[in-house]
């Protein structure tokens, strides 16, 4: 028998990323919500405008997060990583190429897809 995931089921789990509140451009991967604060260099308040689901690029389904311009940088450091969460709960992270960052200055951040590929039999 072969292998099936309804895309009511991949969109559940892309509306609950929707639901984030920030993006925070982190030094490291935190390992929960908490863990944020100690490696956040810059953050920004995002919502639910912030987000397009849509088919796959290639099958499954995706949500689009919105590029950020102008964030302002908090704390200097080498960001690594891109995080989202909803105010307690860090929900999705995602890395990106090493970029220093100096506080008191502002970073841009592009746009990207969080994606769930069809299952394959």
């Amino acid at each position: 028998m072969a292998k099936f995931t309804n895309d009511v089921v991949l969109d559940a789990a892309l509306d609950k990323i929707a639901t984030a509140t920030r993006m925070v451009v982190t030094s490291a991967q935190p390992a929960n919500f908490a863990g944020i604060a100690a490696v956040a260099l810059a953050d920004v308040v995002v919502d639910s405008g912030d987000f397009t689901k849509a088919n796959g690029d290639t099958s499954g389904r995706k949500v689009t997060v919105a590029a950020q311009s102008g964030v302002n940088v908090d704390t200097s450091g080498t960001a690594t990583h891109v995080c989202l969460d909803d105010g307690t709960t860090l929900l999705h992270v995602t890395t990106m190429t090493g970029q220093a960052l100096t506080s008191g200055n502002t970073a841009n951040i592009g746009a990207y897809d969080v994606e769930f590929a069809d299952v394959t039999p």
